[in-house]
């Protein structure tokens, strides 16, 4: 190959590298050593306007330092190598956009992941320069800390943010709940969002509603209450420096260890609570001694009734001053005062019913006494009075009574002055999460943050979105403060309880008339309004009931009724007691009606049954002296201890399972000795097996769902109403 002298400086920067290592090279005279290129450091100079990111190239030999594009003037006397400045143009323009002003990269996630993940690659190829702006637009990791103590019961927050402002935490938090990479600061500043100590500053500050103002001082208090999700928050923080101090970690161990807690059950009822109401006894101890309010949310039939009165005996009149107060639906009120006599006789408990003028008498003659019960209508209207009287302990039983926050008693129950509250009640959740807000709302008013802020922060997230975070979120938050067991894993020795569906097909009379129902079911739902639309599905249920319900000049047959009634004939006539509920009292007239032409003797118990009549039906029933218990679902689902009965018979089905769960605990429940079994009669290709469907799509939380069937089926889409009409 033969080169011109004017080839030689293109020569060796281009060619010579290239050929490195793969030929030799001889030059005697060292004629190649005058025109090598000079030692290149290529320089990439960045800088940061707003979300513009710039890059200006230089390529420097020595103390000669050339642009991007040298003039010949001034690239004079450099032997340039052309080739690694080439791939530094060609690096510069794999990432940014040429321009005459020179490489840009606009856009803030575009700036970001640059200066997170492409940043290294230039710096692989020369020196990388950063403007004193951009220096400073990432933030180095470093741990923050907190610091809790409990201080005339509140708790103490003492905040160390390092370089991350404390007020910017709940911007922080919005980012980490659009998933976002990384979070940009008010001054630009960037933050790698990977699970760093201030993601769970963020979280704690958003979830206990600190401001930015609050956050700034660096320290400030907040309710004891806030103690436990606190520590639970604070405890899965990655690089997070948390100090406790003693009274805090003793608090925090108490609910860590309820079972081994110094509570000593009263000596009485010492050989009567089982295991696991024992726990629930001391975990009630527990929450008093912090001043905590709590659901006992155990499953129907386990007792909750008990574990509280123990709770009460430990209540020393001469100690606490006040009397305590147990509301609960007007058909338990006995039933409470029974069950204090039978498992505390040394308490006196007064018994609120009566007209006006009495109640007011039992008031005024009441002050001695341990503890108070009424029912909630009741209290309601009394409210007046008992706004004057102080008590110690409130207790709601059934507790989903005050659901709604709109209602009057639950007005009324929030405005009882005490020290303690608690609430007892299977379905602490029914149909909405806000029904978990209003409980808690009586409880400790502003735990779940006012009702707005909760609906934003946490019901939308996790009903409509689905998220997760919010679901964990909640369970943190609820799960010190409710306690929950189910009979399958505390009863053991509980005998098993089987389901039976049986599915009943419809006569040609009765299919008839069922489609003529659908037919103007269907012509409702197109101009009616709501009230007339349930009007014309619970005619739909009562079809398939019995026709004659609805059609007082029906004559054709019951095909479900003739079922029941074998049903019946077989179980009795082996030695079973039956419980059998209903929806519709009238059905319940036919169903006594038809037991007793067959002579299967039966007890009838509906909402018009007085409450001293229902104590003594129940007793006679558990004393054998009926063989069927013909039972409103609404009416008798809570409060009945029926445990005689080994047979529930659901003639129709529920919008949502719970009622019919907590009306089947009246058999399944601690007492009973033998297997339950459960027959839900099911009307084949009707609406009925719709309702079927309707409660396996709803999910539970904590295992329970509405008991409320207007509530879900009215706030119900058309289309999904028109869905329950399909054949």
């Amino acid at each position: 190959m033969q080169l011109s002298f004017e080839d030689l400086p293109t020569f060796c920067s281009c060619v010579l590298p290239e050929v490195d290592g793969y030929v030799a090279v001889e030059d005697p005279e060292g004629l190649l050593d005058t025109y090598l290129p000079e030692e290149l450091e290529c320089c990439f100079w960045l800088d940061l306007e707003e979300d513009v990111l710039t890059l200006r190239l230089t390529f420097r030999y020595g103390s000669v330092e050339l642009p991007e594009s040298p003039t010949p003037e001034q690239a004079k006397n450099t032997r340039r190598n052309i080739r690694k400045e080439k791939q530094a143009i060609a690096l510069a323009g794999r990432y940014f956009r040429k321009e005459e002003e020179g490489y840009l990269l606009i856009g803030e996630d575009a700036v970001y992941d640059f200066l997170t993940n492409s940043l290294p690659r230039f710096r692989e190829v020369g020196e990388v320069y950063l403007s004193d702006v951009l220096s400073k637009k990432r933030i180095p990791p470093s741990k923050a800390s907190v610091g809790v103590s409990v201080s005339d019961g509140m708790l103490v927050l003492d905040l160390d943010t390092g370089e991350f402002p404390a007020a910017e935490l709940e911007a922080l938090y919005q980012s980490l709940l659009k998933r976002k990479k990384y979070h940009r600061l008010k001054d630009g500043r960037f933050l790698s969002l990977d699970g760093g100590s201030y993601e769970t500053l963020a979280e704690m500050a958003h979830m206990l509603q600190l401001s930015g103002k609050d956050l700034e001082k660096g320290q400030l208090k907040v309710p004891a209450f806030r103690g436990l999700y606190l520590d639970s928050v604070l405890s899965g923080g990655n690089d997070l420096n948390i100090t406790r101090d003693r009274q805090f970690r003793h608090m925090i161990r108490s609910f860590k260890s309820v079972e081994e807690s110094d509570y000593l059950v009263p000596p009485h009822l010492e050989q009567v609570l089982r295991p696991y109401q024992k726990i629930g006894f001391q975990w009630l101890k527990t929450l008093e001694s912090c001043g905590f309010g709590g659901i006992l949310a155990d499953e129907m039939g386990l007792g909750k009734t008990v574990q509280v009165i123990a709770y009460l005996s430990t209540l020393d009149r001469k100690q606490v001053k006040h009397p305590s107060l147990i509301v609960c639906p007007a058909s338990l009120v006995l039933n409470w005062s029974e069950e204090i006599s039978r498992f505390a006789p040394e308490l006196k408990a007064a018994v609120i019913l009566g007209n006006a003028q009495e109640r007011k008498r039992k008031l005024q003659e009441a002050q001695a006494q341990d503890v108070w019960i009424t029912s909630y209508e009741l209290l309601r209207q009394d409210i007046q009075q008992y706004q004057e009287m102080d008590f110690y302990a409130c207790i709601l039983d059934e507790g989903q009574h005050i659901k709604n926050q709109s209602t009057l008693v639950s007005k009324a129950v929030k405005a009882v002055n005490c020290r303690q509250r608690f609430v007892l009640t299977g379905t602490p959740i029914e149909n909405r999460l806000s029904e978990l807000w209003n409980l808690f709302d009586f409880l400790m008013p502003g735990y779940l943050f006012s009702h707005h802020s909760f609906v934003e922060k946490l019901e939308k997230p996790i009903i409509k979105s689905q998220n997760p975070e919010a679901g964990e979120q909640l369970r943190k938050l609820v799960q010190p403060f409710l306690l929950r067991r189910i009979k399958k894993d505390v009863l053991k020795e509980l005998p098993p309880k089987i389901e039976y569906i049986r599915r009943i097909q419809q006569g040609e009379a009765e299919r008839k008339t069922y489609l003529s129902a659908v037919n103007s079911a269907r012509s409702a739902l197109g101009s009616s309004g709501k009230l007339q639309i349930l009007a014309a599905l619970t005619q739909l249920r009562q079809v398939c009931c019995d026709p004659s319900l609805c059609f007082q000049n029906y004559l054709g047959e019951s095909s479900k009724l003739e079922a029941c009634l074998e049903l019946c004939s077989g179980m009795t006539a082996n030695g079973h007691q039956i419980l059998l509920f209903s929806q519709f009292t009238s059905m319940l007239d036919i169903l006594r009606q038809r037991l007793n032409e067959l002579g299967i003797s039966s007890y009838t118990l509906q909402g018009s049954t007085p409450k001293e009549q229902r104590a003594k039906l129940v007793k006679q029933f558990n004393a054998g002296g009926a063989s069927v218990f013909l039972i409103s679902l609404k009416a008798g689902g809570t409060g009945l201890n029926l445990t005689a009965a080994d047979v529930v018979i659901h003639y129709d089905p529920w919008w949502n399972i719970a009622a019919q769960n907590q009306a089947t605990d009246r058999a399944h429940r601690i007492g009973q000795r033998q297997c339950v079994q459960v027959y839900k009669l099911i009307t084949k290709d009707t609406i009925e097996e719709k309702i079927l469907d309707l409660q396996e799509k709803k999910a539970a939380l904590l295992d329970v769902i509405s008991t409320d069937n207007e509530g879900s089926i009215l706030n119900m889409s058309k289309e999904d109403l028109l869905a329950l009409l399909e054949a």
